[in-house]
């Protein structure tokens, strides 16, 4: 794990990389060409690109109740206990997110007003083969039904064992109104484009691989989307009165998501910055996922010895983590020098995996720098605003000069006479 000191400019300079969110032509061809095969092919399509990518022949699409209900049956009981704490935890945080119409009468004959209309329908895509992701079920379902989407349909790819039951069962504490067994970015495209079985959605959510984050790129204008997401990374500050167990123990939680994932150690002191490298070698090989953790250790690792706290501060907001660590004296105190993050986790026992599965903050967040200017998923993302107007002829006579001028200095006469015909003689 490199160690990195000097300058600000010198260190974010040795950081610049290569942004994760490019994809490679070949990737952009084969998603282009499935895109349009679901496009012409609808059903057909997606039963021949799950033999191709999943090994398995399906002959039906949607996952039938009874098979969502069994799977429920199927989980532990202390896992179902534990998702409803998580998920009474999201939607209380959530809940608070709500937006609000507005109704403006201030100026005589002057109405002005915002609604609020929650999206129709929403398609959660949630990764399947090895992995199982209950916890993004409940990220990316809950704020949708809170802010009132009427239908959420969710995909996921199937295994050779049909769907996992941990999934299912997330799925339906949720409340997603269907479930259908096709993935990768021919189930993007069935979700943006609509088959016979899927129905076109007016957003999709979730994350994927390559292939899906790719698909969905191709799709957006079409239907919205979430965000394009990287990698996961992780950035902890921390001064003398953190612990290096505990500090290597949060960077290697992210780095045992992907060889690319970033963790980052922001420091003031030598020792610290030490004992945690010396840590994250111990820790490391108590891990089952060694392997991946400590490529992305090796590869992407790296601790920041700054000369201040000043400049801790500097260099992780050009970064813009996706998850930020505070483990500093008093924390709370340096909330507002944080400009840029994903969510940020302050003192030593906001371990980011209390984020990533309960808190109730969604853990859907920005990832490659851009939360320089993207927000985490929330309630906002699934509604979507609507202005309205109305003016008396007497207030629009006040005004209609100015707007006449306006509409003529831009060269648009008609807009100019919409608003001087109605105040014609014949009139």
């Amino acid at each position: 794990m490199k160690i990195l000191t000097g300058t600000t400019i010198a260190i974010l300079n040795e950081l610049k990389t290569e942004t994760t969110t490019s994809t490679s032509h070949q990737v952009e061809t084969t998603v282009k060409a499935i895109i349009e095969k679901v496009k012409s092919a609808g059903n057909q399509a997606l039963f021949d690109y799950t033999a191709q990518f999943d090994g398995v022949n399906l002959t039906e699409l949607r996952v039938p109740n009874t098979d969502i209900q069994a799977a429920t049956a199927k989980v532990e009981p202390a896992f179902l206990d534990a998702l409803r704490q998580a998920k009474a935890n999201i939607e209380s945080f959530h809940s608070k997110q709500k937006q609000h119409a507005f109704l403006d009468s201030e100026k005589d004959g002057v109405i002005r007003g915002q609604l609020i209309r929650p999206l129709s329908t929403v398609g959660v895509y949630v990764p399947g083969g090895t992995a199982a992701y209950p916890s993004s079920v409940l990220m990316n379902v809950l704020p949708a039904k809170i802010a009132g989407v009427e239908r959420i349909v969710m995909i996921t790819p199937p295994g050779k064992n049909g769907i996992n039951p941990h999934v299912l069962a997330a799925a339906d504490l949720a409340g997603v109104d269907e479930i259908y067994q096709v993935g990768g970015a021919h189930g993007i495209a069935a979700l943006a484009y609509g088959t016979e079985s899927i129905p076109k959605v007016d957003k999709i959510v979730g994350p994927g691989n390559v292939y899906v984050a790719t698909a969905k790129r191709e799709v957006f204008g079409l239907v919205d989307i979430d965000m394009i997401a990287g990698p996961s990374e992780i950035v902890v500050l921390a001064d003398e009165t953190a612990s290096p167990t505990f500090i290597a123990a949060d960077l290697l939680s992210q780095a045992e998501h992907d060889t690319l994932a970033r963790a980052i150690l922001i420091t003031t002191s030598e020792n610290i910055a030490q004992q945690t490298k010396n840590e994250i070698t111990k820790q490391l090989e108590t891990l089952p996922r060694k392997a991946i953790a400590q490529e992305s250790i090796e590869n992407q690792g790296k601790i920041i010895i700054t000369s201040s706290i000043e400049e801790m501060f500097d260099v992780m907001n050009e970064i813009a983590p996706e998850h930020l660590e505070v483990q500093l004296e008093n924390p709370m105190n340096y909330l507002s020098q944080i400009k840029n993050a994903g969510s940020i986790f302050l003192g030593s026992y906001a371990s980011e995996p209390l984020g990533d599965y309960f808190a109730g903050p969604n853990h859907v967040l920005p990832t490659s720098g851009t939360a320089k200017f993207f927000s985490p998923l929330g309630v906002e993302d699934f509604t979507k605003r609507s202005s309205f107007i109305s003016y008396t002829k007497d207030a629009l006579a006040k005004e209609k000069d100015a707007i006449i001028l306006l509409a003529n200095k831009e060269g648009l006469d008609a807009h100019a006479k919409a608003i001087q015909i109605r105040f014609e003689e014949e009139n």
